[in-house]
């Protein structure tokens, strides 16, 4: 990480260094005042005595001295639009941008830049510890979602399934035709709740994901959206032999499930195509439909916009980037790219 403006080339002599740091208020002093020396000196040196040579050749002293000052200027702000530069890439999200040396800033715009340089090194600190702070958040938030599911899978859902049995048990066993219907209307109501309860373990946390891995567990979602809606979901996920965190695997596959349900409910498609592929130690989710698409600065400025702000920032939180693109009548196209070790060193 870089801090503060680097020093000058050692290369450059101590006097110019410190001439080119004086204020430019001293170097347009220091300037106009050798041009009019240079001025006088001419003037005795060719003994110019007529006026109208005098007047000519102050005049062209004026012109010099206009020139050196303009140049002084534009020189001396330099600096200031390298300032003006490395705020406008801060803006546009380059947290990396620090302010360049150079060796044409006086001591004060040198003075600003090594402030904003310093600035800008304790704001990536701190994005450093939120983003930290944010991902074991998330982790914690993973866990419990699991624990929970575990809970409704192997308890609830079991409890559920033994009640099932024993009422259809009750029911067979049952000799009076209106006690058996009822038990068997309360053994389908049993059969529907225990259903649900294992579609909302999954929903909650796919244990899928921690058993095989993200394909498979993005290979579960798309047959579970295509039992549940009519549509054809094609999921085409390369295998990688390298391993990708569970952070980074539980991000994609957030977008993966927040994207099918913005394409089933706001888009109408008849086909979308997960693709999970791996290249430059980078994992690739797309997922894009034929849906009938949206206007994305308009959802997106709609805070939290068909959720593509909680996509945006959990992609953000394992270091990594999300596209989206659409535009009503064409269909959507999301994109997330996250590395496989999100907890590098940046």
């Amino acid at each position: 990480m870089r801090s503060g403006v680097r020093a000058p080339s050692p290369r450059v002599p101590a006097w110019a260094r410190a001439v080119l740091r004086a204020p430019l208020v001293l170097k347009l002093v220091g300037a106009n005042v050798l041009v009019l020396v240079a001025t006088a000196a001419v003037i005795l040196a060719l003994h110019v005595d007529d006026p109208r040579s005098i007047l000519l050749v102050v005049l062209g002293a004026v012109a010099v001295g206009l020139a050196t000052s303009t140049a002084l200027t534009r020189l001396a702000l330099r600096p200031v639009r390298e300032l003006e530069a490395t705020a406008a890439r801060v803006w546009r999200g380059d947290f990396g941008a620090r302010v360049p040396a150079s060796l044409l800033a006086d001591r004060d715009i040198a003075r600003a830049g090594h402030t904003l340089n310093l600035l800008l090194d304790g704001l990536t600190s701190d994005r450093a510890r939120m983003r930290e702070l944010a991902m074991q958040v998330i982790s914690a938030q993973d866990a419990e979602r699991a624990r929970i599911a575990r809970e409704l899978h192997d308890s609830t859902a079991q409890t559920l399934a033994a009640l099932s049995f024993q009422l259809s048990a009750a029911a067979r066993d049952c000799d009076d035709p209106g006690c058996r219907g009822r038990l068997e209307d309360i053994q389908q109501l049993a059969a529907d709740a225990l259903e649900e309860v294992r579609s909302l373990s999954h929903t909650v946390y796919p244990r899928v994901l921690d058993d095989l891995g993200l394909a498979a567990a993005l290979g579960w979602l798309a047959r579970r959206t295509r039992e549940q809606r009519d549509i054809e979901v094609e999921v085409d996920a390369e295998t990688s032999l390298e391993k990708i965190s569970p952070v980074a695997e539980a991000a994609l596959y957030r977008v993966a499930q927040e994207s099918l349900v913005n394409a089933t409910k706001h888009g109408d498609p008849g086909h979308v195509r997960i693709a999970l592929r791996f290249e430059d130690g980078a994992a690739v989710l797309e997922v894009a439909d034929d849906g009938s698409g949206f206007d994305v600065a308009e959802a997106e400025s709609r805070r939290p916009g068909m959720g593509l702000f909680s996509m945006r920032e959990r992609v953000a939180l394992v270091r990594g980037e999300l596209e989206v693109d659409s535009a009503p009548g064409r269909g959507t196209r999301v994109t997330a790219t996250v590395p496989l070790d999100p907890t590098g060193a940046e």
